[in-house]
């Protein structure tokens, strides 16, 4: 079965100066396969900005997975067959790839703790969802129906799952998600966090040339690694190299 949608995701909260098992998932933002994280940040408690990210996911389960992300902020592409994780980065020419497991659940981990890669709507494209939710779930509560959300009837239900309050509108005929707002309760500034479901498609066939990159044939390549990654524990930072000594 293919799955095609429109994700957008945001948040808002950070101060700124100035002021089925074998789917295929297609996520998309304003129409076509994309998302949208629009995401704030700054310094003062004077103004909150969001900053937006567009996101083409083409998932399908088990083991086939596409995320082209082009903006704001650097433009990036991850993909993965069931053997490979590879990420490309257009712009600089980039590309790392490295093994994989052989399932998204596995993959999606796995590029974390290598890479700290990590997707919004991950929980939503493993292979039973439900029971990636279940061991978390403290709290859940159905709160009525919305005729404004997605352009279709939902059901507005809420919970509390690993820490996180979610508010989720589920599409009454369909059951599929149409739009997520969640606030980590342990988060100082609670920051809120939105996800936008849109122009869902099922039953779409998805070549399977469509889970490599079509363009980096030559891009430079670099390991599959957090870009900033942290020291052991224990690790002493290195030796700062003496200035040599001026001549008599």
């Amino acid at each position: 079965m293919v799955q095609i949608l429109t994700i957008s995701n945001a948040s808002l909260g950070s101060n700124v100066w100035g002021g089925g098992p074998t789917g295929v998932l297609v996520c998309t933002n304003g129409g076509g396969s994309s998302a949208t994280s629009p995401t704030t940040s700054g310094r003062s408690a004077a103004r909150k900005v969001y900053f937006s990210l567009v996101r083409h996911v083409a998932a399908q389960k088990p083991d086939k997975l596409r995320v082209i992300t082009p903006g704001d902020g650097p433009a990036s592409e991850f993909y993965y067959n069931g053997k490979t994780m590879t990420a490309f980065a257009p712009a600089e020419n980039l590309i790392a790839v490295t093994d994989a497991p052989p399932t998204i659940d596995a993959a999606m981990e796995a590029a974390y703790k290598l890479s700290g890669t990590y997707f919004p709507f991950d929980d939503l494209i493993v292979a039973d969802p439900y029971k990636d939710m279940a061991p978390g779930l403290k709290l859940a509560y159905y709160i009525g129906q919305s005729h404004v959300v997605g352009e279709t009837t939902t059901d507005m239900v809420a919970y509390i799952d690993n820490g996180v309050f979610i508010e989720a509108w589920i599409g009454v005929e369909d059951k599929l998600p149409r739009l997520i707002h969640a606030v980590y309760l342990d988060d100082p500034a609670q920051l809120r966090h939105n996800l936008l479901f849109s122009d869902w498609k099922l039953d779409l066939a998805v070549p399977a040339d469509a889970f490599a990159p079509a363009n980096a044939v030559g891009a430079k390549h670099i390991p599959f690694a957090h870009p900033h990654p942290q020291s052991p524990p224990g690790a002493k930072p290195p030796a700062k190299a003496k200035p040599p000594q001026a001549q008599q």
